[in-house]
């Protein structure tokens, strides 16, 4: 399992950004990540088209997202849903990030 903590730069939005990216991705039928499960407030869970595992996504205090990333298949796999979502986190919103921080558990 890893944990990601990403802070946005000023007063961005974050959450709503990565949550309306994934819908707009969907909609037009793009895209590998899809959301998956209840709906709840503040709190996603995503799903790779490819790669096994969850990607939960939650809003923090002051606007930072957590994530937690994990997968069931062979642990040693892991890293390749890991590699995917950070793509997509720099690609789609890098200029308005101050910080990724990663904290990697057993």
């Amino acid at each position: 399992m890893k944990q990601v903590q990403i802070v946005p730069r000023g007063e961005f939005n974050l959450y709503g950004a990565l949550v309306g990216r994934e819908l707009e991705l969907r909609k037009m039928k793009r895209g590998t990540f899809r959301r998956v499960g209840a709906r709840k407030r503040d709190a996603a869970t995503w799903k790779h088209k490819e790669y096994k595992g969850r990607i939960r996504v939650a809003r923090g205090l002051s606007g930072v997202v957590i994530v937690e990333i994990r997968s069931r298949a062979d642990p040693g796999e892991e890293w390749k849903i890991f590699h995917a979502f950070l793509g997509f986190i720099d690609r789609e919103f890098g200029e308005n990030l101050s910080a990724i921080n990663i904290q990697l558990n057993p």
